[in-house]
């Protein structure tokens, strides 16, 4: 007596990689502002003038003679 065959199955799994490239570029620009500062510097100054007058009200009393009958 033969019994019937047993079927069995073996599976063998096999990886395989397969590239895929995506290129890119990246550019840098260096942009260099030049920010030109104008200056106006000002100076300021002050004078402080002082001016005297001297009125003669009369002739100046001499305490060494007594006035006349003017006042003089």
């Amino acid at each position: 007596m033969v019994s019937p065959t047993q079927q069995f199955v073996k599976t063998n799994v096999i990886n395989t990689v397969v590239p895929h490239i995506h290129p890119s570029h990246t550019t840098t620009v260096n942009k260099h502002m030049i920010n030109h500062e104008h200056y106006f510097p000002h100076t300021e100054s002050v004078v402080n003038e002082c001016c005297e007058q001297h009125m003669m009200c009369g002739m100046p009393v001499n305490p060494c003679c007594p006035p006349g009958p003017f006042g003089f």
